[in-house]
């Protein structure tokens, strides 16, 4: 049903009038990596870009506001730079213009992908990637599975647990997704253009722009423009990327905050419908889980202060023991350390709590209107300081 939209059919015809599905065949493919004051973390993202066994067709770096080194060194690595140009609207603006140029060049072949300026793709990304759109031509995107950089100590070893179960649920829906990572995203070029023509018509937005640039996540927001147009998509667990880790608190906190705020905007612009029941869902699910897990600590806590000595009951013993092996499966793939921090269960809760704070913190700023910053975090040579 989704991929028979009568949107998506309307849009098509629109954009060229002998214009059908692409047929299977082989896909050509441009990424596009958006970068502001990249220097340090882009020669790592540029050579892993090297090391794919499918080469991509043509790489350009999206240089948006930089002060650094960031266009020289695409250049020292073999590779176009677009700068942009008085460009107020962050990632999404640099994006936009970049596409602007890129897309009136496209035909049903080509693909478009996304990636961060700090993430590594996995060797065999871009030929996964490239042989499902090659295969099913009914596939709109193909995202990343992120997992977390190493280093930043406890603060690190917390995202890269969360990442590792995100990644396991990701597997266990084979490759089912609610949101196409920023970090990197392939897009077939023709639904990119279907999104441009129905921004301010079908879809929140300014007409002919690919991003909405007043969402505060362009990542969740494209995802709800794509399904509103009937896209299929998928993220296999063989394209894997990894990302950066918010390395302080204050850091973690302004990125979270923005994702979730960003995630709660975007649903409000889209309203309740079938592409975003299932998103509602969620932040749904999220509210509760915020008020049953404190009320579970509250009591326990209560308990404990109300009692004179411990009480054993052995079916919650049971029932607590289930809970500590099931953090510690589901994070098995990230090695003893991770094994580890899931076992001590009570810091997870911890910061499990820090990422319902956030919640409600959006749900109070929005309640007030108050506007929030957008965060970036300045990466160091290795060895550097601020």
């Amino acid at each position: 049903m989704m991929s028979i939209s009568p949107r998506r059919n309307l849009l098509s015809r629109y954009r060229n009038p002998d214009a059908g599905m692409p047929e299977p065949g082989a896909v050509r493919i441009t990424i596009l990596v958006p970068a502001h004051n990249e220097e340090f973390s882009l020669p790592v993202t540029l050579a892993a870009l090297k090391k794919q066994t499918r080469a991509p067709d043509r790489v350009i770096v999206v240089a948006d506001n930089c002060t650094d080194r960031t266009v020289a060194i695409a250049h020292e690595m073999g590779y176009e730079a677009i700068e942009s140009v008085d460009n107020v609207h962050k990632k999404g603006g640099a994006l936009n213009q970049a596409l602007a140029l890129v897309l009136p060049d496209c035909d049903a072949s080509d693909v478009i992908m996304i990636m961060d300026a700090d993430t590594s793709l996995s060797p065999r990304f871009l030929e996964v990637g490239g042989q499902r759109l090659s295969e099913d031509p009914e596939l709109t995107a193909v995202g990343g599975v992120f997992y977390g950089e190493d280093g930043d100590g406890l603060i690190g070893q917390f995202q890269r647990n969360e990442y590792t179960r995100y990644s396991l649920q990701i597997r266990s829906r084979h490759g089912r997704v609610f949101v196409l990572t920023g970090t990197a995203t392939m897009f077939r070029a023709d639904a990119l253009l279907d999104v441009a023509a129905a921004r301010g018509v079908f879809i929140p937005g300014d007409t002919g722009n690919v991003y909405d640039t007043a969402a505060l996540t362009e990542d969740n927001e494209l995802t709800l423009a794509l399904k509103s147009l009937g896209a299929t998509m998928t993220s296999p667990i063989e394209c894997m990327v990894t990302t950066e880790i918010m390395p302080t608190w204050r850091d973690l906190w302004t990125q979270r905050k923005r994702w979730q705020r960003g995630a709660l905007e975007n649903l409000s612009a889209y309203g309740i419908t079938r592409a975003t029941i299932r998103y509602w869902g969620q932040q749904v699910g999220i509210g509760y889980g915020t008020v049953a897990l404190n009320l579970a600590i509250l009591l326990m806590l209560i308990t404990v202060l109300a009692v004179d000595q411990w009480i054993w009951f052995p079916f919650w013993v049971f029932v607590g023991l289930i809970f500590v092996a099931e953090r510690v499966i589901t994070v098995w793939r990230g090695g003893w350390k991770a094994r580890l921090l899931a076992a001590a269960l009570f810091p997870e809760l911890a910061y499990d709590v820090f990422l319902q704070i956030v919640f409600v913190k959006c749900l109070i700023d929005i309640a007030l209107a108050k506007r929030t910053t957008w965060g970036h975090v300045q990466h160091l040579e290795s060895g550097g300081s601020p």
